[in-house]
């Protein structure tokens, strides 16, 4: 998914041709809540934060200009950027907004997209979050106490 592609200068691309139209994404996120209230306002959001965040991060490793992001791509930069933003409660604040799994990342994202707030590519479809990640894994097992900092006692034998 890449962020919807306004221009100042109609077809010209200018500096922001990857940035969502701030004055419109309130507006098209009400108009999703009417049609689809699962998810909260924050969980939009946290997706479009989530976007800037992953298209950052691709920048930054290939050295490269912002580009399309997959499915997977978001999937993972949503992972990382839920546990930056939230730590171990990442499931919890995740969860208060509806979102419970990957496919509701997706159904966030081509609600996005269907209110042209995000592009999409011929290749790319809400199956591509199906087989996420597993939210325990993702969101609390970077917190769990790690086996060898758990010392194991043995019962004494009388």
């Amino acid at each position: 998914m890449v962020s919807h592609q306004p221009s100042s200068h109609g077809n010209e691309p200018d500096g922001d041709t990857l940035k969502m139209q701030e004055i419109n994404f309130d507006e098209a996120v009400e108009s999703i809540l009417a049609r689809d209230p699962r998810y909260s306002r924050e969980a939009y959001n946290f997706v479009r934060e989530a976007l800037d965040f992953t298209q950052k991060l691709i920048v930054k490793e290939n050295r490269s200009q912002i580009r399309h992001v997959s499915g997977q791509e978001l999937l993972d930069g949503i992972r990382q950027f839920a546990l930056q933003q939230f730590g171990p409660m990442a499931v919890t604040v995740l969860e208060e907004w509806g979102v419970r799994n990957c496919r509701d990342f997706g159904d966030i994202v081509f609600n996005m997209v269907e209110t042209s707030l995000l592009a999409k590519t011929d290749r790319d479809s809400r199956d591509d979050f199906q087989n996420g990640y597993d939210f325990t894994d993702a969101f609390r097992k970077p917190f769990w106490p790690s086996q060898k900092s758990c010392p194991v006692t043995k019962p004494v034998a009388e």
